[in-house]
């Protein structure tokens, strides 16, 4: 019998995913007959629009459908950055843009021509749970900076200052967050600006994939348009799965510093190459047309937004930092809860309930709960999550 090969320090340093492993038991449950009600969608439940599908079908039907420029299709980086100059208000031009396959290659990207090893990557928890992985795969170490739900969330500027250190070099944000819903106020980007200004060697990362799913007295702010001085060290990650229901259609953007963005391309080049030619045309269309439909799914989620939290606050030991933002809360457990993934675990065996964890977002006394599936689906999840909290 041959011996089993060996995988590289890279690989054998990632840690598996919890909502991987959580989603294939919900699977594994409902085919075997289980009634199970899944609180845990990380993606819209909206269809792509119409006029976008439509468009790549005629690019389809025009032969758009060979290689292209690996930095992506030089229109769609023209309405790209003129989006960020004129929505953003971050001057942007065409040779600033790199169109990814999906936000997380914008991210992984990034990383790896700006990381090496030793170097590390502020990032303050809850956090989306890639961006430790992902670091880790440049070489460097992920530094949480924590905060709670007892304290709203709220990005202590004190611990994160305390937290850098000579090896420092980037600083994530991500305003509306996954998983917590939070949107960062003008006044928080302004102090982490500042911060900022004292530590020259510190790049700001700003993942805003979910800048239009925002409660109707809620405004979001690009970091970079509130310090233009520090334009050339931050980078915008964002795309079109979540304010267009484009998840499967891999779409997502790095915008920056024009040297990094032409090192971002040609690693792009020698991994995946071009993103989807056909598929980018729906960009294009998505960004040439009025916003009516972004604007209607943002409404539709406002209100499942508002409904489930009126049902996590009802119930008992829950503490809970309504979300402003994206479609997700993030609700703290009672301490007798135990737990995260030993709670999430009980919730699919027990009563069929699948939600995420919070220990994969860096914080074990929470969960994460969707609301990107009807109002019925909410109300089942909730009584579902009651009948299990009353028996703790």
């Amino acid at each position: 019998m041959s011996r089993p090969l060996s995988l590289s320090s890279r690989a054998e340093a990632l840690h598996p995913s919890l909502t991987l492993e959580i989603n294939a038991r919900a699977k594994a449950l409902q085919q075997e007959g289980r009634d199970i009600c899944s609180l845990s969608a990380g993606e819209p439940d909206f269809d792509t629009p119409d006029f976008i599908v439509e468009a790549s079908i005629e690019a389809l039907r025009n032969g758009i459908t060979r290689y292209g420029p690996a930095a992506g299709d030089p229109h769609l980086r023209e309405l790209i950055a003129a989006k960020i100059s004129n929505s953003n208000g971050i001057p942007t031009t065409a040779a600033q843009v790199l169109v990814t396959n999906g936000g997380k290659q914008a991210i992984y990207n990034l990383f790896q021509v700006l990381l090496n090893p030793g170097d590390e990557v502020l990032i303050p928890a809850p956090y989306w749970l890639s961006y430790p992985e992902m670091a880790r795969l440049a070489g460097a170490r992920p530094v949480a900076v924590p905060s709670s739900a007892d304290d709203g969330f709220r990005l202590d500027l004190n611990a994160l200052e305390a937290a850098i250190s000579p090896a420092s070099r980037v600083l994530v944000i991500n305003s509306p967050s996954n998983p917590t819903g939070r949107v960062l106020s003008r006044e928080e980007l302004l102090s982490i600006a500042e911060l900022v200004r004292r530590h020259p060697r510190l790049v700001v990362m700003s993942d805003e994939i979910y800048e239009y799913l925002l409660d109707d007295d809620v405004t979001h702010f690009s970091f970079a348009s509130l310090a233009p001085d520090l334009q050339d060290r931050c980078f915008m990650v964002n795309g079109f799965a979540k304010g267009w229901a484009m998840t499967g259609w891999r779409l997502g953007y790095l915008s920056g510093d024009q040297s990094v963005i032409k090192a971002a391309s040609a690693l792009q080049s020698q991994s995946t190459s071009n993103v989807c030619s056909f598929a980018q045309q729906g960009a294009v269309a998505a960004l040439s047309a009025p916003m009516d439909c972004v604007e209607t799914m943002a409404e539709s989620y406002n209100r499942r937004r508002a409904f489930l939290v009126t049902g996590l606050e009802k119930l008992s030991g829950i503490t809970l930092v309504p979300p402003q933002g994206a479609f997700y809360a993030f609700p703290q457990l009672p301490e007798a809860c135990g737990d995260s993934m030993s709670f999430c675990h009980r919730a699919l065996e027990e009563v069929g309930l699948a939600i995420v964890p919070g220990a994969a977002f860096g914080d074990d006394r929470c969960v994460r709960v969707s609301c990107a599936v009807s109002r019925e689906t909410i109300t089942d999840g909730l009584a579902r999550l009651a009948r299990l909290l009353a028996v703790n």
